[in-house]
């Protein structure tokens, strides 16, 4: 039996063990199951490793995508460039990490409406571990971008409260890396001037559950496109599961 599971704290949100089951029996793969390990600390990381010793693959959630690189072997090019894990492969007792999420994202983008050239900006919300996949995938595409920080540090970074209605007026690509607005606390979202938004916004939320946060009804509500992060979690995952049978 080949072990495929999730860690992450909490993982009440999760839809990776309905896709990864689904996908099991959809294609008849047989020997091979998916569960959930909610952490709640990444220290104890090791001892779920001792104790799920036929665990061959593994995907990594909010909060130790980064957290969990010291706890490894080494990392792929992948997660070099983005200096984030999202997946790690366990072969000859090996644990390597790599990142599937910076090419969901870029997909995802690319498969959308939305206009992506040079004189497009964007703001990513968020600087923890799934914002480093969104940075590193805007700039293989020449968008420049901001970061929004409740703890803003160097020039790249501003706060929310920088966020007026003036300067969003040059962020038409916005993207949710937080966790804001996800189930169950779906009340949340960013803190921004939805009012000042239009038809040629493009708001894009890792968040999936629910498909529709607060914060993409309140861009959605003045016209704007909305995402949700469903395409990407599908194309990261298909991605992990190439990694993961390399």
């Amino acid at each position: 039996m080949r072990q495929f599971g999730l860690i992450g704290y909490p993982l009440s949100h999760s839809f990776s063990k309905k896709y990864f089951t689904e996908k099991f029996e959809r294609e008849n793969i047989a020997q091979a199951s998916y569960e959930l390990y909610p952490l709640s600390s990444i220290d104890a990381f090791p001892a779920l490793l001792e104790d799920q010793p036929h665990l061959v693959g593994i995907n990594v959630t909010i909060p130790y995508k980064q957290a969990v690189i010291p706890f490894l072997d080494g990392l792929d090019d992948s997660a070099q460039k983005v200096g984030a894990v999202n997946v790690i492969k366990i072969e000859q007792g090996k644990k390597i990490g790599f990142n599937s999420d910076y090419y969901g994202f870029k997909q995802s983008l690319l498969n959308s409406q939305f206009p992506i050239s040079e004189n497009i900006q964007a703001l990513v919300l968020g600087s923890g571990g799934a914002s480093k996949a969104i940075m590193a995938a805007l700039k293989d595409l020449s968008i420049g971008y901001k970061v929004v920080s409740r703890n803003p540090k160097g020039e790249n970074q501003v706060a929310y409260q920088s966020i007026t209605t003036e300067f969003i007026a040059d962020y038409r690509l916005i993207v949710n890396t937080t966790p804001l607005g996800m189930y169950p606390h779906a009340e949340a979202c960013p803190d921004l001037p939805y009012e000042a938004m239009n038809e040629s916004y493009l708001l894009f939320d890792l968040v999936y559950n629910p498909a529709e946060t607060l914060f993409m009804k309140k861009g959605a509500d003045q016209g704007a496109q909305t995402i949700n992060g469903l395409e990407m979690l599908h194309l990261q995952a298909e991605k992990a599961w190439e990694i993961w049978n390399r």
